[in-house]
């Protein structure tokens, strides 16, 4: 039994030319900065009671 070759693949860029301001850094979210996900709001005015400057009484 022969196999028939197979089509030649197209070669990959070796340069990529986007614009890299159009993706997202990983810094651009909540999880980039190590926050942990929001949605329990008594949870998140207890941080934010805990976290508030001595100066924001």
């Amino acid at each position: 039994m022969s196999t028939a070759p197979e089509p030649p693949r197209e070669p990959k860029p070796a340069l990529v030319f986007d614009d890299p301001l159009d993706q997202p850094a990983s810094d651009d979210t909540d999880r980039g900065w190590g926050e942990r996900p929001s949605g329990d709001s008594a949870a998140d005015l207890r941080r934010f009671l805990d976290e508030k400057p001595p100066h924001h009484i």
